[in-house]
């Protein structure tokens, strides 16, 4: 397959991007516990190192969506991948350089962040650009690469660790790092086709000034706290509501949610060009309510883990979804448009888990009382979408009787 000239061997590149930043997002949180035996890390600094991943994205977004069409989408993607690389191999390199393994782990999941965040704001406006047919398709089957990515990671990863023991998780670092790598050799390569032709795309003013902006911006942050709430507190409700050692709390949860997520991820995209993307976004959202429901009110373990599950479902098309609506109703809004939606979408996907842990704690480390809270974004998600759907089939009423 030539990579010149070819978008579907863009796309291909751009979907490896995404497994790049699943990797960045759920390979070094496998090794928090094992850093916290052997170096002596407390929770409170493994808590930093999460929030030090997210933040350095928010950041990232923010400066890649204002400095992109300066800078160039090429080079950013290709300087993307090489840090994923750089703190992948920083993590086993610094802690012995430097004294403090807190500020050596500190630094690597800063590269990571970074590395993933560029890849997150670029990756689908790439593809958006690319001239597909069914665009909301195509979009949500790259966003699939994300769920696969992490299946992948924690599977192989998993069955590594429990094969060859976790002190030689240098190894299945150094196999990640191909991901990466090929990344960075495939955007090295191929065509990279303009989202707006040049000096059509709107100006960072006129889409911050837009009502319908601020509309997707919430409809970005329900859909990334719909689905980060459920997913980060799969594994610890696993264990603690069926009793099961971590392993396989990471199996039976994330696991679970993310093979769900994904195959809803590329059913859609088989027929997304026939369903309406706000009434997609409708049905999506009451499935991830009674998903949350189940879960929440289920006095059996074995039906809150179905739950947790049939959330993966709900959620699956909630981010691409989103994003493929922002394009349509903003068709000139360009980069800048993606990135302050993944800016968005990152902070729900922070502040989801976050809200959904302090209830949980304060009402002694009860999950079930966490997943209340994080029930109010589907549900917010579910009117707007709604809303929306019928304001769509009002104006094409509208338009017929014209």
């Amino acid at each position: 397959m030539s990579l010149k000239n070819n978008y579907k061997a863009t796309i291909c590149a751009a979907c490896l991007g995404y497994v790049t930043q699943a990797i960045m997002l759920n390979f070094p949180p496998l090794l928090f516990i094992f850093f916290q035996e052997k170096l002596g890390l407390t929770l409170f600094q493994i808590s930093f190192l999460i929030s030090a991943n997210f933040i350095t994205e928010l950041i990232v977004d923010v400066l890649v969506s204002k400095y992109s069409s300066k800078i160039g989408q090429r080079f950013l993607i290709i300087l993307g991948n090489s840090l994923a690389v750089l703190g992948l191999c920083t993590m086993f390199i610094l802690p012995d350089l430097i004294p403090n393994s807190f500020v050596a782990l500190m630094i690597s999941m800063i590269l990571c962040g970074a590395g993933g965040g560029i890849m997150e704001v670029l990756i689908s406006p790439v593809v958006e650009a690319c001239p597909t047919k069914n665009k909301a398709g195509t979009m949500s089957i790259l966003h699939s690469f994300y769920c696969w990515g992490q299946v992948a990671v924690v599977l192989l990863s998993t069955i590594f660790f429990l094969a060859f023991g976790i002190d030689n998780w240098l190894i299945a670092a150094m196999f990640w790092t191909l991901v990466p790598i090929a990344c960075i050799f495939m955007f090295s390569k191929v065509t990279i086709y303009d989202l707006v032709e040049d000096g059509q795309e709107s100006s960072p003013m006129e889409i911050l000034k837009s009502g319908i902006f601020w509309v997707l911006v919430v409809m970005m942050l329900c859909a990334g706290a719909s689905e980060l709430a459920m997913s980060q507190w799969a594994s610890a409700f696993c264990e603690s509501a069926l009793g099961v050692e971590k392993w396989l709390g990471d199996l039976l949860g994330p696991c679970l949610f993310a093979v769900c997520m994904g195959a809803t991820r590329v059913l859609y995209g088989k027929f997304a060009d026939k369903l309406d993307l706000t009434l997609g976004i409708f049905i999506s959202t009451v499935v991830c309510i009674i998903a949350y429901l189940i879960t929440i009110v289920s006095p059996f373990p074995a039906l809150s883990l179905i739950g947790c599950g049939l959330c993966g479902i709900g959620a699956g098309i909630l981010w691409p979804a989103s994003f493929s609506i922002a394009s349509a109703k903003m068709p000139r809004g360009g980069v800048f448009l993606f990135g302050m939606l993944a800016l968005a979408g990152d902070g729900g996907c922070l502040v989801g888990p976050f809200l959904a842990g302090q209830v949980s704690s304060a009402f002694g480390d009860n999950l079930k009382a966490g997943f209340v809270i994080a029930l109010v974004f589907p549900v917010i998600l579910c009117v707007i979408s709604l809303l929306m759907f019928l304001k769509n089939k009002r104006l094409e009423k509208q338009a017929k009787g014209k």
